[in-house]
């Protein structure tokens, strides 16, 4: 296709796309995250249970889909629910205020059991209620007829050590659970943890990270075929309380489940015949008879203590209704009313103190059915909607700082190229934008610094670009052909050191928390839609420009005069580099060691509250609120926010259960006169282990990946530098959080992954310019070649590390506190990626390289040439030249010959190329002489091409072969084939 229709059409599909784009910004709105909308998010983690003793992914996405249901029924606007992992569930509610009826509803494995209640509890000297009453035994007569009361229960203690020593149950029907279940008490009996499944889990259960179990602790086990459960309301209304309060008391039933909630259908609530709330329900078929055979049985059961004289309250029996561990009713069968049971075709009542709330919410839960597998909650968090608009709106001033930052570098650095790299700028903005309301992607704080950080993986395409046309341009060409060229040569390092970011990105979002997976999308999505823009728009309009009088001289490319080009012998400094490098990261390691550093709740558990106080408070005030709860050793901080006020803190402790975070915020609104814009955020240890494997893993897969990705696209041997950079990247960034104590959390991990496809940007900048130098100084020394190629690409390094800094810098001054710590990671990762990339890959891969046969040799020879000493930079010797151009492997097609030398033969891409440049440049000498003919084609006269100066004079090299004397045969040189012209096919003279 012709270059003018090509670029033609390339503009079209980029104005089509600008317009398209404009529709879906008009018509779109944008989806915000938690943490800049407001809302509560629950991480679960899934659970065995007896039904389902192996948690697979069938069983976490049919968990999800109920959570979804259920969700529904709280009426949240676009909830966000995901799997976490392998096991792990994510829930998102956007605008949710109450936290505990969130997590009531969604967490609830809704396991419901229903129980013989006098054939299955135990007295509290272990022995079963129904045999004991045909003697009038008191106790069991007490228990019988208070139907479950917490007047009638034991202490947890009591209650457990009772069931410790019941023998394992064989011949249970269906078992409401699989396994003992542990629990741990400290020696004056206070509950410590459990029900867990093993001691392990106990100590893993304990706060303040503990390895051990605690001193005069007691470990009981209740075996498999027993469950403890808690007591009903007591008769004067009262909820039940929590298992280590004093007051809860608890029952010892045998394990022997009569109905389960797969039996029933149609839950709803009602009203009993005292206008009570209560929930309704039917039975499904095998429901109806198996209730009607158990309540017959029950029936039956008190006909037969229907003796003269028996009390009527001791001929009622009972069945109970146990959900999650919790005895909810408890209700009565009057054998003279039911002597055949109850029938279950009108189905059944549950009664249990419910409020109108409650009984609705119950309902829902019955509806949706039980949960495939049983759920553990290891991290809740909560975000007012005043923090989260704040947080919005840093993110947005941050993003449109950094855009113009780069925007006015850019202009300044380059001049009408910066206007033109502007423009592509805009126009990626544009069409990202679009693209995140049409998917869409949930935007949150992380993900607005992903959109940052990719302003400057947008420009640095750019930069890369205009530097190779620069290039082309002082080396003779015209403009519009060294915009040809630059891209052709550019586009191999950007394509490289994109798919290293993509990668990257794709790694964190596999394997990082819910959070930063919005950074790593947009990372990844950015970095593609800006590789789109350098590609294709920039080239199109840059193609167009170039062939008007805007873009005719060097000068406004800012190529006029020969450029800056470094002379320093880098290889030679190579020891300072690396003494350097040593003292920086001694530093580091012994504040790593001595310091330590200073991780988030993210890795080591805890719970952090956030919360703006109605009147002035001490520190010494606050402790003793916290005492309350336990958490008078908090650590506290003073929160500088214009938005909340003067009296922000923020309490970081071990972590809370949510109903002591709940009596934080009861103690601190009535000590203080109320809190405003109260946040919380929980983090169990289960998560915190997840958080630092993910991280692990993460780190040494994105090491593996670029490994095998540099050696696919360089050579082996130019990874193992890469690793060194990256590694020496990566201590820093460590070390300076470990001197300045600042926070370590997911996102921070994050950054560290982000730097080392940073760090990789300018080395494979390098790199590149090495392989690419390598054939053309076939006589060179590998430090020579090092040499030229840093001192090439050095100002095209820096620039485009400068372009990254730049955004980073708003991010890290107008974020705010949430990104301020993450954008510090990128910061401080990119300035030593962009040292390390030339100062230590550079000198490392030198040291490797060197000592291949072919450099050797070379050494050998330029030392001899140069009185032992090796020049930093390549010399023209005994008239060999200093460049060789590469021969480029072509399509076989039929050629056109060149006019002043029928001998050569050019490809149709020169052809084209030489038409090109004779249309713009009208200063190439004129053709002397018409093209002889061949029998392939004619062409037109070639310009005299302008070739750089060289280094040194030089003199042409008479070796027949192209090859010094002293070299072998295979030393890697590039040698130029030479062809007869008897043998040729085409340009042969007649």
């Amino acid at each position: 296709m012709n270059p003018r229709r090509r670029t033609g059409l390339i503009l079209l599909l980029v104005l089509g796309l600008l317009c398209a784009s404009g529709i879906v910004i008009a018509t779109k709105d944008t989806k915000l995250g938690l943490d800049l909308e407001g809302g509560v998010e629950l991480v679960y983690q899934g659970e065995p249970t007896p039904q389902v003793p192996r948690v697979t992914a069938s069983d976490v996405d049919r968990a999800v889909e109920i959570i979804r249901k259920r969700v529904d029924q709280l009426g949240v606007a676009e909830p966000e629910i995901q799997r976490a992992g392998s096991n792990q569930i994510s829930v998102g509610l956007p605008a949710v205020n109450d936290i505990e009826r969130a997590k009531n509803q969604v967490g609830t494995p809704a396991q419901l059991f229903f129980y013989d209640w006098e054939a299955n509890v135990l007295t509290p000297d272990g022995r079963f209620v129904a045999p004991l009453l045909t003697s009038q035994d008191q106790t069991a007569t007490a228990i019988s007829q208070n139907g479950g009361s917490s007047s009638r229960g034991q202490p947890l203690y009591e209650a457990v050590k009772l069931a410790s020593r019941q023998d394992p149950s064989t011949d249970v029907r269906a078992g409401s659970r699989s396994g003992s279940a542990y629990y741990l008490f400290d020696r004056d009996h206070r509950y410590l943890a459990g029900p867990e499944k093993s001691e392990a889990d106990l100590i893993a259960a304990l706060p303040n990270r503990a390895t051990s179990l605690p001193a005069g602790s007691e470990v009981l086990t209740v075996p498999q075929g027993w469950v403890v459960l808690q007591s009903t309301t007591t008769r004067s209304g009262a909820a039940p309380t929590e298992a280590d309060d004093p007051l809860a008391r608890f029952y010892v039933l045998r394990d022997s489940v009569a109905l389960s909630g797969s039996d029933i259908k149609d839950p709803q609530q009602g009203f009993n015949q005292s206008q009570q709330p209560d929930v309704e329900f039917r039975f499904t078929n095998r429901g109806k008879n198996a209730f009607q055979r158990v309540t017959r049985e029950i029936s039956q059961r008190g006909q037969s203590l229907a003796l003269p004289g028996t009390s009527p309250a001791l001929v009622a029996q009972h069945f109970a209704v146990a959900l999650d561990g919790k005895l909810i009713s408890v209700a009565s069968i009057d054998p003279n009313r039911l002597p055949d049971g109850i029938d279950g075709e009108n189905g059944a009542i549950i009664e249990g103190g419910f409020t109108i709330q409650s009984a609705q919410d119950l309902a829902d839960l019955l509806k949706l059915g039980a949960l495939p597998i049983g759920l553990e909650l290891i991290s809740q968090s909560q975000v007012s909607a005043t923090l989260g608009k704040q947080a919005l709106h840093e993110g947005l001033v941050a993003g449109i700082v950094g855009l113009i930052l780069v925007a006015g570098f850019l202009i300044t650095f380059y001049r009408i190229l910066g206007v033109i790299a502007t423009v592509a700028l805009l126009i990626y903005g544009v069409y990202f934008y679009a693209l995140i309301k049409l998917v869409p992607i949930t935007m949150t704080l992380p993900g607005i610094a992903g959109v940052i950080l990719t302003i400057g993986v947008a420009a640095d395409a750019n930069i890369v670009i205009f530097e190779r046309v620069k290039e082309e341009v002082r080396a003779g060409r015209s403009v519009p052909a060294a915009i040809s060229t630059g891209y052709r040569k550019g586009l191999t390092a950007i394509i490289d050191a994109n798919v290293v970011t993509v990668m990257v990105a794709f790694i964190i979002f596999i394997l990082a928390t819910a959070g930063v997976k919005g950074f790593a999308f947009t990372l990844g999505v950015g970095t593609l839609v800006s590789l789109f823009t350098a590609v294709l728009a920039t080239q199109a309009i840059l193609t167009t420009m170039g062939r008007t009088r805007l873009l005719g001289r060097p000068s406004a490319l800012g190529a006029s005069g020969e450029g800056h080009r470094w002379k320093t012998d880098f290889m030679g400094l190579s020891r300072w580099f690396f003494s350097l490098s040593g003292v920086i990261l001694l530093i580091c390691a012994l504040a790593i060691g001595a310091k330590g550093l200073n991780f988030g709740i993210d890795f080591t558990s805890g719970t952090r509250i956030t919360t703006a106080l109605s009147q002035p408070a001490s520190e010494g005030d606050l402790r003793a609120s916290l005492a309350a709860v336990g958490a008078s050793d908090a650590k506290i901080q003073r929160v500088t926010n214009r938005e909340l006020g003067d009296n922000v803190v923020q309490i970081s402790t071990e972590e809370l259960k949510p109903q002591d975070v709940e009596r934080v915020r009861a103690e601190l609104t009535r000590d203080f006169g109320g809190v405003q814009n109260f946040t919380a955020s929980s983090v169990g240890p289960t998560f915190g282990k997840t958080v630092a494997n993910n991280a692990i893993v993460a780190i040494i897969a994105s090491l593996l990946v670029i490994s095998a990705y540099i050696a696919l696209r360089f050579q082996w041997r130019f990874a193992v530098p890469v690793l060194i950079a990256v590694a020496h990247d990566v201590l820093i960034v460590s070390g300076i959080y470990a001197l300045t104590g600042r926070e370590v959390t997911a996102s921070t991990v994050a950054a560290l992954l982000t730097v080392l496809g940073y760090s990789l940007y300018d080395t494979i900048i390098v790199f590149d310019r090495i392989r690419e130098n390598m054939p053309r100084m076939p006589r060179a020394a590998f430090s020579q070649i090092v040499n030229r190629s840093m001192s090439e690409v050095l100002t095209r390094s820096l620039v485009t590390s400068l372009s990254t800094a730049i955004p980073i810098l708003a991010l890290m001054i107008f974020g705010g506190d949430t990104l301020r710590d993450f954008a510090f990671a990128l910061l401080v990762g990119v300035l030593s990626g962009a040292y390390s990339s030339v100062f230590i890959a550079g000198p490392v891969l030198w040291h490797w390289k060197e000592r291949e046969q072919v450099y050797t040799t070379r050494r050998r020879r330029i030392k001899a040439e140069n009185g032992g000493v090796v020049p930093p930079y390549a010399l023209a010797t005994a008239g060999a030249p200093i460049d060789v151009e590469p021969e480029r492997k072509t399509r076989r097609r039929g050629r056109l010959t060149s006019p002043d030398d029928p001998e050569r033969a050019v490809s149709a891409d020169e052809f084209e190329q030489m038409k090109r440049d004779l249309d713009v440049d009208n200063s190439a000498a004129a053709v002397t002489r018409p093209p002889r003919r061949t029998r392939s084609a004619t062409a037109t006269p070639e310009p005299p091409a302008a070739t750089p100066e060289p280094a040194e004079p030089e003199e042409p090299a008479n070796y027949p072969d192209g090859r010094a004397p002293d070299e072998p045969e295979n030393d890697g040189m590039v040698k130029q084939p030479r062809r007869s012209a008897a043998r040729r096919r085409h340009g042969r003279p007649r």
